[in-house]
């Protein structure tokens, strides 16, 4: 990627963007969604206590939009069943959902976006990081299979693969000691 791409923590007059973006993305690059259930998700996290706006971004090119992500708290849960505690923060969060412009697909800019995320989780403090998606892209940033860290996948699409479900340490050993399942009771649209 040779193109000067920004980070910023995404703003209220950017949601209109974020929206079409994400519609844009998931109809143009996904076989699983049309968006609107991304859209409801991130709105759904938006209105939680799990939200952190500092770590909630889009991505800018010329001045442009082209990139939509966001981290949040995501508590384990110590069951496959569920029950997470009562308590917002944890010592991780989970990358979801990720969005690319549909005009700027296969352009470096989901891992250099993801990336320069990561950058910022690391300098907040925290412990690591979840996400579920496409293991051949994620393994790429730094992302290994969750149970190698002994966080363990319970649902969701595409979960049928267990490699889809994935961690990443901030530090090394950073994760140790850290163990559950993730479980996406606490959200109606995940």
């Amino acid at each position: 990627m040779n193109k000067k791409i920004t980070i910023r923590p995404e703003e209220h007059k950017d949601y209109k963007s974020i929206i079409s973006l994400i519609l844009r993305s998931f109809q143009e690059g996904t076989d699983y969604s049309d968006g609107t259930d991304i859209i409801a998700l991130v709105e759904e996290i938006r209105d939680s206590k799990y939200y952190i706006p500092e770590l909630s971004f889009v991505a800018e090119l010329d001045d442009k939009i082209v990139g939509h992500f966001l981290f949040s708290h995501f508590p384990l849960s110590p069951t496959k069943q569920g029950g997470h505690s009562k308590e917002a923060k944890s010592d991780i969060v989970m990358l979801a959902p990720v969005s690319v412009h549909a005009d700027y697909f296969h352009q470096g800019i989901g891992s250099t976006m993801i990336k320069m995320g990561i950058a910022k989780v690391k300098e907040m403090g925290y412990k690591g990081i979840t996400v579920e998606g496409n293991f051949n892209f994620y393994n790429k940033v730094g992302f290994k299979t969750s149970s190698e860290y002994n966080i363990f996948p319970t649902s969701g699409w595409p979960m049928e693969e267990p490699r889809c479900m994935m961690c990443q340490e901030t530090y090394k050993g950073s994760l140790s000691g850290i163990q559950g399942y993730i479980v996406y009771d606490m959200y109606y649209n995940a």
